[in-house]
């Protein structure tokens, strides 16, 4: 319980990686907001938490609307009393050629990954200067760091998300506040999509990873974002924890 009085708000946490991580932080004793656009699926999460005896509540926030997200950040201290950790894992990925990329491709992308994460994070940064510091993870892709074909668009957004990261840190470093990014490989409601679709495809691929499996969301990604909210890893800030299996 090495959370225990530790309020966090997770994007993302109906389903997939933020399902894993928000399970993840309650089971060390955080109370957790699980924000997303759908509020069914973070209110099933809330539920599954409410069932080990955890705190979650959740609330419905379209990440790439200012005022949403400013919301999202203002009912989660208005309920629990503060904020420790912000864990942008909200985001929209396009699969499409370079050259037939549309306008609509590189919104949808930038809007809910660079964009999306900005708002979080200039809607927080009050609140953990006021904690006297604490913790935001924003996340990165694989597929933008080796360039993965048909990922232009999310490409583009996630390493502005990394560029952005390494600038607050060194501008909030000062407040005690620690900006990381992660790059997570694990199971999620596309991946299982896709694996339905190209079985042969997927299996290659995850015979490929040096680890020979795809990661689980709450014990490899969850429990990773556990260390980086906690003070395990207090004194990492600034950069990129690959949990990619070794790809």
């Amino acid at each position: 319980m090495r959370l225990t009085g530790k309020v966090v708000l997770v994007t993302g946490a109906g389903q997939g990686i933020g399902r894993g991580i928000a399970l993840a932080l309650a089971k060390e004793g955080a109370d957790v907001v699980l924000a997303g656009r759908t509020p069914s699926k973070c209110e099933a999460v809330a539920a599954s938490i409410a069932e080990f005896g955890g705190s979650a509540h959740a609330v419905a926030c379209d990440v790439g609307v200012r005022a949403e997200m400013d919301a999202a950040v203002a009912e989660t201290v208005d309920r629990f009393g503060g904020l420790d950790a912000l864990i942008n894992n909200a985001a929209t990925s396009v699969r499409r050629s370079v050259a037939e990329l549309t306008d609509e491709d590189v919104e949808a992308c930038w809007r809910s990954g660079a964009v999306a994460t900005l708002y979080g994070m200039q809607a927080a940064l009050p609140h953990l200067r006021e904690r006297g510091g604490g913790a935001i993870v924003n996340f990165g892709s694989s597929t933008a760091i080796s360039g993965n074909a048909l990922f232009g668009a999310y490409a583009m957004a996630k390493e502005a998300i990394r560029g952005l990261s390494r600038v607050a840190a060194r501008e909030w470093g000062r407040y005690g506040i620690r900006v990381n990014v992660l790059v997570p490989n694990a199971h999620s409601p596309s991946s299982e999509v896709f694996r339905e679709e190209h079985p042969e495809m997927f299996a290659r691929m995850e015979k490929a990873l040096m680890l020979k499996r795809v990661g689980d969301p709450e014990a490899d990604i969850g429990r990773a974002v556990v260390a980086l909210v906690s003070d395990d890893l207090a004194y990492l800030t600034a950069d990129t924890l690959m949990l990619t299996g070794g790809i």
